[in-house]
């Protein structure tokens, strides 16, 4: 089964203008993600997905990993992971190129389990559950308005939405609103529009206020007097802030029983890691930037997190992702995935948490299954009761609508063996 073609999929961007003239709450599809299908002799297509500046990694794998791959044996899938991994890594590898080798390495298990007529996850070596429970994360999008809801004093309510979805899990950044962001030293709080929407990266917060960090606590604590303790609670920190504001805020929620606290500084200092969590009583969470086994060997080697979780369409794919989940489970950590970029990373995902043994729960935005996700893909992802089911379909159980990958706005590039440039 060799490879005869690579194609890229993405789409440009329309100013924001002429975007909401049209469209009053859908998403802008989707100018930060990309689409990888690698074609085969026997004319199968697999299927991939990243994240983030999709120019930049259409890129890398038309010129990078392209030639590593056309012609050779599909199936081989560790031995392209590590020469694509090994020629990346010459110059440094922790960014686009493993987005995009993650995307590639999708595609190639896809197209695995489509040759063989079975489920990613029994390739992987089966099933350790049959479901496996959710969170949602509280983004708004389209007509779901959860994180305006939660921000505008209606927190409560969107738990009790929730519930009654049965999900029992949800998560919220509720100090975001105080740290600094990326609009300059004249206007040092002032939020700044990004990639469609009002960007959640900002500088390292120095200081956070008494006043601050009792309302962002009031958020909490306004769930907790709506649902109790049927609701679990985990706080996004978006690494926003330094250490001695991250302990003062990690102290603050310590009574109100989170059930962990994530990025709250930026996962470049394990050390500053562990150091908070002999501060503080609540699990801490890391990281979707944390790229491959090496760079989370000292996450775990150095007890600076409690639950690990990668994004495995950002650290290596099923090939590294598995590594790093079996590394967790060594020193008996538990998993979660992180998932708020596309359709096809929920999917793929999915498929590693039934398969490991330590995974714990997984990140959803009902706001993108209900919404966006069904624009992209041919299938709903399963969702019943706050759990989530795949439905045992061969490879990845899902592909591109035939109505997306036709849009006029589309962009496709692709490679083949004879248009292949060699030098």
């Amino acid at each position: 089964m060799k490879i005869v073609k690579i194609e890229t999929l993405r789409f440009d961007a329309q100013s924001s203008d002429a975007w909401q003239a049209e469209n009053k709450v859908a998403r802008q599809a989707m100018p930060n993600n990309l689409w990888v299908r690698i074609h085969t002799d026997d004319g199968l297509v697999g299927l991939g997905e990243t994240y983030y500046t999709p120019r930049a990694l259409s890129a890398i794998i038309h010129d990078i990993y392209a030639p590593l791959l056309l012609g050779r044996d599909a199936l081989d899938i560790e031995n392209h992971w590590n020469n694509c991994f090994s020629l990346a890594n010459f110059c440094g590898y922790a960014g686009a190129e493993m987005r995009a080798l993650s995307a590639i390495d999708f595609a190639l298990w896809d197209l695995a389990g489509q040759h063989l007529g079975q489920p990613i996850y029994n390739l992987l070596g089966g099933r350790n559950r049959d479901r496996i429970q959710v969170y949602n994360t509280c983004v708004s999008s389209g007509n779901n308005r959860d994180l305006d809801d939660i921000m505008e004093g209606r927190a409560g309510e969107v738990a009790e939405s929730l519930l009654a979805q049965g999900v029992r899990a949800m998560k919220i950044w509720p100090f975001d609103q105080f740290g600094p962001t990326l609009a300059g030293p004249t206007r040092p709080k002032e939020p700044v529009v990004m990639w469609g929407g009002k960007t959640a990266a900002g500088t390292l917060g120095h200081s956070i206020s008494n006043e601050e960090i009792r309302r962002g606590c009031a958020i909490v604590e306004d769930i907790r007097r709506a649902v109790g303790d049927r609701m679990e609670i985990a706080i996004e920190g978006h690494a926003r802030w330094d250490l001695p504001a991250a302990t003062r805020i990690a102290k603050a929620l310590e009574p109100l029983d989170i059930m962990w606290l994530e990025e709250i500084m930026p996962p470049d200092n394990v050390d500053a890691y562990v150091r908070l969590k002999t501060e503080t009583s609540i699990p801490i969470c890391q990281s979707e930037r944390v790229f491959t086994r090496y760079h989370m060997r000292p996450w775990v080697e150095k007890h600076a997190a409690d639950i690990i979780m990668p994004d495995f369409s950002w650290c290596g794919g099923f090939t590294e992702g598995r590594k790093i989940c079996s590394l967790a489970d060594t020193y008996f950590l538990p998993v979660t995935s992180h998932d708020t970029i596309g359709p096809v990373g929920l999917w793929t995902a999915a498929h590693l948490m039934l398969h490991i043994p330590n995974a714990m729960t997984m990140e959803t935005v009902r706001g993108y299954i209900d919404g966006w996700y069904n624009e992209v893909v041919t299938d709903k992802i399963k969702v019943v009761e706050g759990h989530l089911f795949l439905d045992g379909k061969p490879g990845l159980g899902t592909q591109l609508r035939d109505d997306f990958m036709s849009r006029p706005d589309a962009v496709w590039e692709a490679t083949t063996i004879d248009t292949l440039k060699r030098w």
